[in-house]
């Protein structure tokens, strides 16, 4: 059964059909061969994966990044961070790395970040005497810090497949997001020279570069302010979150007209459907998994007769990691969640924990060779080839590896904030 589950997912991916085919044709196969059930049980599956009320928060958090990357708020977050720290050894670099982290704390979207902010800052880098290879791979790993730093699309989806609240994970990933942002201002610096530093501006400079900004940094304090607080849940923030970027872009900075609306809006549609049938399909091939009982199979080898957590941890780690390298981290999050499910519950590990490292592994798949998002969009953006997108990335992966293990052997880094939410 888990030959011929696996052997028409990998072929029919081999064949180049778009990955929610081989999902569904490989639970369908699997179901008619092997389970004397009903087929339409597998399609309430299908329908069922997308019920959840959480994935309602999946395009409002993708519109209100969309509103915001069609308006100013990267451009004046950008302006002030520059201004603080652009005239410090590695100013560049480390401006790019914490405009990054700001405004995945905005939008939620690594290829947003991307775009918004890679595209005015890399000339400059450039300019500053920054390799290409350099340049590239700090903007692409950097944006997947948006990933830990909610809103993140990642953690809505383990939160539904695993069980677990949302809110939870959005609060545990701020303090692995913050390290993860300290660490590459680190290696910038140590990475940079003395030689091309820009000149400092003014404290008058400064101070207008942060009223301007200052709407942009209101807007992860309200959501996560309101979620911790228990003013609303992750899908209402979700929902205010587009209200809030609407009146800011629209209202206030005037940045998009009523008529870009449509136009965004589609823009969002095609990507949340996309999504949503990723997630459809992996229901129903997470559901066959645990129905025919293929975690019994795959993880005693692995694990042992009595794992220890520290193990369990590390193997979940490496396959997420990767199988993240090679597929979409949703579909990813969808497969291996159910198979890990049972050994996570039995050792007692917590499931937020587990939440935060899982989404740390798709971050880091989101900028791995050979098939990470984030390359691809770096390549179509910045016209560049392949080598020269991946060249320069393998230390921010070490750098990223390296918070996994922290995460792994000191747990309360992600959930110590968590424990203070719930007390």
């Amino acid at each position: 059964m888990l030959w011929v589950l696996m052997g028409t997912m990998i072929g029919l991916l081999v064949l180049g059909f778009p990955m929610m085919i081989p999902l569904g044709a490989a639970a369908f196969l699997t179901v008619g061969l092997y389970f004397p059930i009903d087929p339409a049980m597998l399609v309430q599956q299908v329908v069922g994966g997308i019920q959840p009320i959480s994935l309602i928060a999946v395009p409002m958090f993708i519109f209100a990044a969309d509103i915001m990357t069609s308006g100013q708020v990267a451009e004046r977050l950008l302006n002030f961070v520059v201004s603080l720290v652009g005239h410090k050894r590695g100013g560049l670099p480390i401006s790019t790395t914490v405009a990054c982290t700001l405004f995945g704390a905005v939008s939620g979207s690594t290829q947003a970040t991307v775009v918004a902010i890679g595209g005015p800052l890399r000339p400059l880098l450039l300019e500053a005497g920054y390799s290409p290879s350099f340049s590239t791979a700090l903007i692409i790993n950097a944006a997947i810090i948006a990933l830990l730093i909610p809103p993140s699309v990642y953690m809505i989806v383990y939160g539904v497949v695993g069980g677990c609240s949302v809110g939870e994970l959005f609060i545990a990933g701020v303090t692995p997001g913050i390290l993860l942002c300290v660490l590459f201002c680190i290696y910038c610096y140590f990475k940079s020279g003395d030689s091309n530093l820009r000149a400092e501006v003014s404290g008058a400079e400064k101070w207008r570069a942060f009223r301007r900004a200052l709407l942009s940094f209101s807007f992860p304090v309200i959501i996560f302010g309101g979620i911790y607080s228990g003013k609303f849940s992750p899908t209402e923030a979700a929902s205010v979150s587009v209200l809030y970027a609407f009146l800011v872009e629209y209202l206030i900075y005037r940045s998009i007209k009523l008529a870009d609306l449509p136009k965004i809006a589609l823009r969002t549609g095609i990507v949340t459907a996309i999504v949503f049938i990723l997630i459809a399909m992996g229901q129903a091939f997470s559901w066959t998994v645990s129905f025919g009982r293929i975690p019994n199979m795959i993880l005693p080898p692995l694990l042992g007769a009595e794992p220890s957590a520290v193990r369990i941890l590390l193997v979940l780690t490496l396959a997420y990691f990767l199988g993240c390298m090679f597929v979409d981290p949703i579909v990813v999050i969808m497969i291996l969640t159910p198979i890990f499910k049972p050994a996570i519950t039995a050792s007692g590990l917590d499931n937020v924990l587990i939440g935060i490292i899982v989404t740390l592994q798709a971050a880091i798949g989101s900028t791995t060779p050979p098939f990470g998002c984030n390359i691809f969009t770096a390549m179509a953006i910045f016209r560049q080839k392949y080598v020269d997108a991946t060249r320069g990335s393998f230390p921010f992966i070490a750098i990223m590896m390296v918070v996994s293990l922290l995460l792994i052997f000191f747990p309360q880094i992600a959930l110590f904030l968590r424990d203070l939410s719930v007390r």
